[in-house]
């Protein structure tokens, strides 16, 4: 039979159960009444989702694994990882594994431990989302299990790293949309954003950086807005402060992402100010929310569901061949101009 596109919600609708009971079936976790482990079976045969998964040794391995999904935040509103889980986790349905997230604790995660219901010996692999600190990642590559991480600290060098690494392409990007804001007639240009956040963020400033020498503009810190991430640029009264506070006020800012220019641009008006005509603001991730947004923000638009189906191939494969090389994976990103810095 032809293997057919089902999921365990699928399963779950057919026999009228919770995803979370038939998870436990094809998981051997929990107790689950014989009765409904065979009801839940045949379904899943008729369906066509055990045609695959139990034709090799392999296959019937994941049907008793999952894949642990580790965070030092829970992905939430228009963060990178909202959009990316999903076809994800799909990718690795089809091949019969469950996504388990478990959030660290800040106890786990300067005691290098992993959370007390993650078993190694039930997880098959595992997926880091928001973990950005090089320790913990390292004590994750020791386990043994195939790892994959989704962006990375600022300060990590992952080449001595057992891990696979797949991220959007940051610095080319962030250069492209520096270079369109100078074109469109910005000279003092600000950087909002903690750069030694994530990965992602350093290199947005690099990028940032290197359009502004290519153009033989200054880098002036006093036009940025670079304190250490926290919930502070979340409120907009801070960052109307922050830039009160500038000596000379900036004609173009350029956010390390949407949601940190979204807020920015809700502070400046406050100001009065006229977005584009008094100052130009960009962002970048191409959240939903940068499109209907007044003005429509420039940002760069991320393949989400395009990066959340090459990594799930990404770990599959890695499950299935553990001695392949390790990868690092940049999965190119493209800039889109609007009403934010076109005047």
């Amino acid at each position: 039979m032809a293997y057919k596109r089902v999921t365990i919600q699928d399963i779950a609708d057919a026999c009228e159960l919770s995803r979370n009971t038939v998870s436990k079936v094809f998981n051997d976790r929990g107790t689950v009444p014989q009765a409904t482990r065979q009801m839940v079976l045949q379904k899943a045969r008729e369906l066509g989702y055990l045609q695959t998964v139990e034709e090799s040794p392999a296959g019937r391995e994941a049907q008793r694994k999952s894949v642990a999904l580790l965070t030092s935040q829970t992905p939430v509103d228009a963060h990178f990882g909202t959009f990316f889980l999903p076809a994800f986790t799909e990718r690795l349905s089809r091949a019969g594994y469950t996504l388990m997230m478990s959030e660290i604790s800040g106890q786990e995660l300067r005691g290098r431990r992993l959370p007390p219901h993650v078993a190694i010996e039930q997880t098959a692999g595992i997926l880091t989302i928001e973990m950005f600190d090089q320790g913990y990642l390292e004590m994750l590559c020791s386990l043994g299990l195939p790892c994959l991480s989704v962006d990375a600290s600022a300060i990590t060098d992952l080449s001595p790293m057992r891990c696979d690494f797949i991220s959007m392409e940051n610095l080319s990007s962030s250069a492209l949309l520096t270079c369109h804001v100078i074109a469109a007639g910005a000279r003092r240009l600000g950087f909002v954003g903690d750069p030694r956040h994530c990965g992602s963020f350093r290199q947005r400033w690099l990028g940032f950086c290197d359009a502004l020498s290519e153009a033989g503009l200054p880098l002036d810190r006093g036009l940025c807005i670079m304190e250490e991430d926290g919930p502070h640029y979340s409120d907009d009264s801070w960052l109307l402060k922050r830039f009160q506070g500038m000596e000379v006020k900036p004609d173009a800012l350029v956010c390390a992402n949407d949601f940190l220019a979204i807020h920015m641009m809700a502070a400046l008006k406050r100001l009065g100010m006229a977005i584009p005509g008094d100052i130009m603001v960009a962002g970048f991730d191409g959240t939903p929310q940068s499109a209907v947004v007044e003005p429509s923000l420039t940002t760069v638009q991320i393949p989400n569901n395009d990066i959340g189906r090459m990594a799930a191939d990404m770990l599959l494969e890695r499950i299935k061949n553990p001695n392949l090389p390790f990868r690092r994976t940049y999965v190119q990103t493209t800039p889109v101009c609007r009403n934010s810095t076109l005047r």
